[in-house]
């Protein structure tokens, strides 16, 4: 087990420093800007990679292509053909570069949050998310509770009532279809694929059903896809404590799938209750014991990295959020330090 930096899309040599500075091993990039409308090429993943190592750092993993990547792949529309055969050029280049992990969301309208800087412990802004404001607001404004750094805004779809809805068994068989197809790439390639909860984990939004919101939604995919290694997690401890269930959900995602070697990496952050309304918080403060969650990734056998995820906006902080990110990694240093020290 060991402790990366993480979440940023452009890679500078102030993050290069900024990681060698707190003492961490790895390097993670999220959706990275890239050359390329339908995927990349292996030459600008590599310059990445390298670049990390020139730094004495390990490229650790990729999350994230741009949703417009795989749009119609996750909504079943006409061109996901042609686009799997691009993600899967992705995959290609993304092994040949040297990068061994791709992290992937199946949420075609991604992340929302209904406040993006609640009040939190001494002022920090955390954000957070109430259904009860989705509810009450109107398909126009849905969109403001969406994120602009995971793809263009039009492939990020909403649906009302008048459109139609695409429900839990159209997701299912859409990303069935996708996995089916790229998974059998992916290993060949030599990389696995890394899925991640959908966030909020509630049935629907926008129109679009989430069928990522609860354990047994994954052991329902790892059922059909056990035989291929290729196939396991981006454990987000914070999306499992946002299920209904809170900190239960932690343990039971990391006792079943960590002995199993299906936790290929970790989002180490925790929220304050849960759906339909939480905030996110400082570790620590939240729903789930770290320590024990520390403990627990330990003897279940996780052997990858963790890594700093969404964390409180505190005072003179960037818009990276430096100050937050230096908190939470140093936690976790700490953390896994005891743990260790206890096995």
């Amino acid at each position: 087990m060991r402790v990366a930096v993480g979440q940023f899309h452009e890679l500078t040599d102030e993050k290069l420093r900024f990681a060698a500075q707190i003492g961490v091993t790895g390097i993670q990039m999220n959706n990275p800007k890239l050359p390329g409308d339908t995927h990349w090429e292996e030459a600008d993943i590599r310059r990445l990679v390298e670049r990390v190592e020139a730094a004495g750092l390990v490229f650790e993993a990729i999350e994230n292509v741009p949703t417009h990547f795989y749009d119609k792949a996750m909504l079943g529309l006409p061109g996901r053909d042609e686009q799997i055969e691009n993600y899967c050029r992705t995959l290609r280049a993304v092994g040949r570069a040297g990068v061994p992990i791709l992290g992937l969301h199946f949420m075609p309208n991604s992340v929302w949050r209904t406040d993006r800087r609640a009040p939190g412990r001494g002022g920090a802004g955390n954000t957070r998310f109430e259904m009860a404001k989705v509810e009450g607001t109107t398909k126009a404004e849905w969109r403001r509770f969406m994120p602009t750094t995971l793809g263009r805004a039009d492939s990020m779809p909403v649906f009302d009532e008048q459109d139609g809805v695409v429900t839990a068994e159209a997701m299912w068989a859409n990303y069935t279809y996708f996995m089916d197809a790229v998974l059998p790439v992916a290993e060949e390639a030599g990389v696995r694929i890394a899925l991640h909860p959908d966030d909020p984990p509630v049935p629907m939004l926008g129109g679009v059903a989430r069928i990522f919101k609860a354990p047994e939604d994954f052991k329902r995919a790892y059922e059909r896809y056990a035989g291929n290694p290729a196939w396991g997690l981006d454990l987000c401890l914070g999306c499992c404590s946002e299920m209904p269930g809170g900190a239960a959900n932690v343990t039971e995602m990391i006792t079943f799938f960590g002995p199993k070697g299906r936790i290929f990496y970790v989002h180490f952050r925790d929220v304050q209750g849960t759906v339909p309304d939480f905030i996110e918080c400082f570790i620590g403060e939240g729903n789930f014991d770290p320590a024990e969650a520390m403990a627990l990734l330990r003897r279940s056998g996780f052997t990858g990295f963790l890594l700093d995820d969404h964390v409180p906006h505190m005072d003179d902080d960037t818009d990276w959020n430096h100050r937050g990110r230096a908190h939470a990694i140093g936690y976790m240093q700490g953390l896994l330090r005891m743990a260790e020290q206890a096995a």
